[in-house]
């Protein structure tokens, strides 16, 4: 018997609930893990809310938090980044986060060779470390898919990691939608700390136009592959969970989230038993 999966919540699964009502959601869908997000207007943390009271509306119902999402963009670092690694880490160690998501830049104005773009990687992580290490969180690279971001590929990272020495505080996220989009084929199951799974069902959209808009809950007419992706990283070994991350229109403008997101992780459990 293969062991269950395991799904979180990504706060951009309901933008528009308040808190408390986005943990009734986790609730209701028996998931005991949410990521929250630094990005969206109106909702924690954007609006305020004070990590103690994230940490004491999540403990009381048994509800971890994995992530708080993002520092961006992570790998281009200065005085700025430093302050917003601090106080991203401060929060995220107040709340009870597990870990802070780090995205690298994604701009076509980024004119950076390789060899300075593999450079200011390494020198981020080499300076995210030890704030990560004096927090307590870890640190979770999520590559990009797109193609003019600076860090596409989950393999640059992890050569990264190893020279900086960073293998006790960071991990990769392996996103099912930015992996295809990359076309990776390489899996590092044991360098991966999260999934982020969203699904795309456009068949008509050329790959290199796709975007995050695109990006539904998984079902029968997903073109990225998840269940393979899922699969392989199982295979490898994965045991940690699966969050939920679209960011289309049309599933923030559901009427019934808690009825399409049980859906998807029952076609999820399906497509893996």
């Amino acid at each position: 018997m293969s062991q269950p999966l395991r799904f979180a919540l990504n706060r951009m699964v309901a933008p528009g609930l308040s808190l408390p009502e986005f943990i009734d959601l986790a609730h209701a869908l028996k998931v005991d893990a949410i990521e929250l997000r630094n990005d969206l207007a109106g909702v924690e943390i954007e609006d305020g809310t004070p990590p103690e009271r994230v940490r004491q509306l999540c403990a009381a119902e048994g509800l971890k938090v994995l992530s708080i999402n993002a520092l961006y963009p992570f790998d281009v670092w200065n005085d700025e980044r430093r302050r917003q690694a601090l106080k991203l880490a401060a929060y995220a160690r107040a709340c009870g986060a597990e870990g802070l998501v780090l995205c690298p830049l994604h701009d076509p104005a980024d004119l950076r060779s390789e060899a300075q773009r593999s450079s200011g990687l390494r020198t981020a992580l080499g300076e995210l470390a030890p704030i990560l290490r004096e927090h307590g969180l870890l640190g979770l690279i999520e590559p990009l898919g797109f193609v003019q971001c600076a860090l596409r590929h989950k393999r640059t990272a992890v050569a990264a990691i190893r020279a900086i020495g960073g293998l006790d505080v960071l991990r990769l996220v392996h996103d099912t939608f930015h992996h295809h989009l990359a076309g990776e084929d390489e899996f590092f199951p044991e360098l991966t700390g999260l999934v982020h799974i969203s699904g795309v069902e456009d068949r008509q959209a050329p790959l290199d136009s796709i975007r995050d808009g695109h990006r539904v809950l998984v079902g029968e007419a997903d073109i990225l592959g998840n269940a393979q992706q899922i699969d392989a990283l199982r295979s490898g070994g994965y045991r940690g969970y699966l969050s939920f991350e679209p960011f289309a229109e049309s599933v923030h403008g559901l009427a019934d989230i808690r009825q399409a997101l049980g859906a998807s992780m029952t076609h999820l459990q399906q497509s893996l038993a």
